[in-house]
């Protein structure tokens, strides 16, 4: 499995001849112009995991590449621009199913993001357990700590959010317990000196896993 960190909670990961972009938010760059996507995945609809202005023309040069989102998500891109081109195979991934992608099955767990506060509105949120015959298993949450799914692999670990703790991203990742490794997702918000710190906190509390830090936007061989 090679996934490529393309800023702030934006994956392409690639296993088993399939290729899967995750969250391409505002936050993110270089998966403007990727081609040859079997699939775009949303785990929720905050702008920084979907950018509705430039998600229509990626579709439009991934001729195929089929849209899947969190419900609410894919109810809000199917009142869009993107929902009056037919040409766009889009559709709601619920927590509960399974999408198949060759030989790659998308697994989808959670529901609902993590609260901000109790006066900010929730949404839903669809996290993805990705694996294939041979490869290890990835779990993308998404914006939530809620779900742990077992036999986790790989996991893309949200660093730093506006509704976490640094207690509850350790918890969250003592209570998944990657067997492989760790790639450190959602960072987009702290400096260089704070992801140090961040990282920091991982290494002391967390030692024995494998965190691959690649400052932001990297690539990573599994």
């Amino acid at each position: 499995m090679r996934i490529s960190h393309l800023g702030h909670a934006c994956l392409l990961v690639e296993a088993a001849g399939t290729r899967v972009l995750v969250d391409p938010g505002t936050f993110s760059t270089g998966w403007e112009e990727l081609t040859d996507l079997d699939a775009v995945l949303v785990t929720h609809q905050h702008p920084d995991h979907v950018d509705v202005e430039k998600l229509p023309a990626l579709l439009e040069g991934n001729d195929g590449a089929l849209l899947r989102a969190e419900p609410e998500t894919a109810a809000s891109l199917a009142g869009s621009r993107l929902g009056a081109d037919g040409d766009v195979d889009l559709a709601a991934l619920h927590p509960g199913e399974a999408l198949q992608l060759g030989a790659v099955t998308v697994r989808a767990v959670g529901g609902r993001h993590a609260s901000i506060h109790a006066d900010v509105p929730g949404v839903g949120n669809t996290g993805l357990v990705v694996s294939a015959p041979g490869e290890p298993v990835l779990f993308v949450p998404g914006d939530a700590y809620d779900a742990v799914p077992e036999g986790v692999d790989l996991l893309a670990l949200p660093l730093n959010a506006p509704w976490a703790t640094s207690a509850m991203t350790v918890d969250f990742l003592r209570a998944v317990a990657p067997s492989t490794a760790v790639v450190p997702v959602h960072d987009a918000l702290l400096s260089p000196a704070g992801r140090r710190v961040y990282l920091g906190n991982l290494a002391r509390l967390c030692g024995d896993v494998d965190v691959r830090d690649d400052g932001g936007h990297g690539t990573h061989e599994f």
